[in-house]
């Protein structure tokens, strides 16, 4: 029977209140989370003597944030996941600040993680973390992210090589960005402005790539309406700079009738949103975005926002399962493969696309204990498909309703 939870916002409060704190050695926040269940298969692994049993297993997150819009709803499913399978979880939030990310992988290595999941991180980060991991035997996995095999192919094949390095999940970000954009050219917009976060993060130049995309094929299909796509304003990961930077571009073109704040975890699209309602022109810029707000279905209904993408806070989930048998030695053979978890978007436009995703993903997680215990057990291509058959109707499915 599915566990009923308040809305996002109201539960992670609580949970983190109770949760406890400690300091960093310069590598961020970190908290950790031990739940009390233990047992479990203890096979051992084709790298290591013996697999730890369920309630030794650490588990270490690195996160450019626990406590935002995104990071929050993660952190709420892989805690959900280490108690249902009875381990330990330690978060550490690295800002996406390049020395702390590089020192998060140290510090959850010198804190006894067997296992870590991580984002953001870019392609050079990513060496360090790899040959961190691989000098100290820990079992590395990325989420939200994948190492570029093209523009960074010594990295993938450093990734490739590791007996350690578990694999990635991500998701399509060009066809997110073409479809984001197509969202606002069928509601007749046509000067479009864009607010990204990181310059050089691999997600958002993925965004950017199926922006322009998007527009592009619009353009080429209709010689005689025209659409215009912004450079990029970039914001940072707070919601102060998503203020600015949407402030920035209705500064530049009165005529400005749409702005896309790429990501970021959410907190720059809540400063573009307050941007724009200052200015009073919520009816007159559409804003569509990556990572749904837990008042999504609310701004969907009072205009102030025209769609989103999301629902993808299971994400790191499916890298958190894949370390996880690394750990119990279900998955061995690494060295050699770089596995490649594909996991979809959700996508709303309306009030009513809204309620069904705020029915199964909101007021209750899509997985039961008794499903994450099963999924825990699945085989690598049994994981991949799992992520990939993720929706609304496969939630409401198992749900019973």
């Amino acid at each position: 029977m599915k566990k009923k939870r308040r809305l996002l916002s109201v539960l992670l409060s609580a949970m983190m209140i109770g949760s406890t704190l400690t300091g960093c050695g310069g590598g961020g926040t970190a908290s950790t989370s031990t739940p009390a269940q233990s047992g479990g298969d203890t096979s051992a692994p084709a790298t290591k003597v013996e697999a730890p049993a369920d309630g030794e297993i650490k588990i270490g997150v690195s996160i450019w944030s626990s406590t935002d819009v995104l990071g929050s709803q993660c952190k709420m499913i892989l805690d959900e996941a280490a108690e249902a399978l009875g381990v330990q979880v330690q978060y550490v939030d690295q800002g996406h600040v390049s020395e702390k990310v590089t020192a998060s992988v140290e510090q959850l290595c010198a804190a006894g993680c067997q296992g870590i999941i991580i984002c953001n991180s870019s392609d050079t980060e990513m060496a360090s973390a790899i040959k961190t991991c691989n000098d100290n035997g820990v079992y590395l996995a990325q989420f939200f992210r994948i190492i570029n095999s093209e523009t960074s192919a010594d990295i993938y094949k450093a990734a490739t090589d590791s007996e350690y390095f578990v694999g990635a999940v991500h998701e399509n970000e060009p066809e997110n960005g073409e479809k984001l954009v197509q969202i606002l050219l069928d509601k007749g917009d046509r000067n479009i402005g864009l607010i990204g976060w990181e310059q050089g993060d691999a997600t958002w130049l993925g965004r950017w790539e199926g922006y322009k995309a998007g527009v592009e094929k619009w353009n080429s299909a209709h010689p005689d309406d025209q659409a215009v796509l912004s450079e990029p304003q970039y914001a940072g990961t707070s919601s102060e700079g998503g203020s600015k930077a949407a402030e920035a571009l209705m500064s530049a073109n009165p005529d400005l009738d749409a702005i896309i704040p790429a990501g970021g975890g959410g907190d720059p699209l809540q400063g573009a949103i307050a941007a724009v309602e200052r200015a009073g022109k919520t009816d007159q810029i559409d804003i569509v975005s990556t990572d749904f707000l837990p008042d999504l279905g609310e701004r969907l209904a009072n205009g102030s926002m025209a769609g989103e993408s999301g629902g993808h806070y299971c994400d790191p989930l499916f890298a958190f399962m894949a370390v996880y048998n690394a750990i119990k030695g279900n998955y061995t053979g690494l060295a050699g493969k770089f596995e490649d978890i594909k996991f979809p978007y959700l996508y709303v436009s309306s009030p009513e696309d809204y309620a069904d995703y705020e029915k199964y993903f909101v007021d209750q997680l899509p997985y039961t204990d008794e499903e994450l215990v099963e999924m825990s057990k699945l085989d690598m291509e049994g994981l991949k498909n799992k992520a990939a058959s993720l929706s609304i109707d496969d939630a409401a499915s198992r749900s019973g309703k």
